[in-house]
């Protein structure tokens, strides 16, 4: 009994820890879009890849911008919040998820959540947020907010990531 105990408790914790997003249908284009939850593996799903695989392999860090920002990373988390929908979502996300690769950042300090058109997300913290445009990457230091990256960047990602953790 013990052991059937056991199982379904393990069973449980990891349902719970799955990522938590479905695809929907956007009213706007009438094409699939991906809402809560997620992680870069959302990116596999062929109504994304097409998108996220050009401009993530034809984007060419700029390393010499990126120097010595592996280390300002190790206590710093970020949240991203986009839409699968928004042109800009499709455009700075897998540019930022490639630096972040050259970084070797870990990515058990990054959190994605997908947003619907009106910059919604069930079940997620994206209220709390106050997210008036996608994408919106967040940085925190020790829980603190220490700066965003809002729609796009002011100058380049690698330099408003710099801005940022200086």
């Amino acid at each position: 009994m013990k052991k059937v105990f056991l199982i379904l408790l393990l069973f449980s914790l990891l349902i719970s820890a799955q990522e938590k997003y479905k695809m929907v249908v956007d009213e706007k284009s009438g094409k699939t879009m991906v809402v809560g939850v997620c992680d870069r593996t959302v990116f596999a799903d062929t109504n994304f890849s097409w998108w996220y695989d050009s401009e993530y392999n034809n984007y060419e860090v700029n390393n010499d911008s990126i120097t010595g920002l592996k280390e300002k990373l190790e206590n710093v988390t970020i949240d991203i919040v986009f839409g699968s929908w928004c042109s800009d979502s499709r455009r700075e996300v897998p540019r930022f998820l490639k630096i972040l690769d050259d970084l070797k950042f870990d990515y058990k300090n990054l959190s994605m959540i997908a947003v619907n058109r009106k910059k919604e997300a069930e079940g997620t913290k994206v209220k709390e947020l106050d997210i008036k445009l996608v994408p919106t990457f967040i940085f925190y230091r020790e829980g603190k907010e220490i700066g965003r990256i809002i729609e796009t960047p002011v100058g380049t990602l690698e330099g408003d990531l710099k801005r940022i953790l200086d």
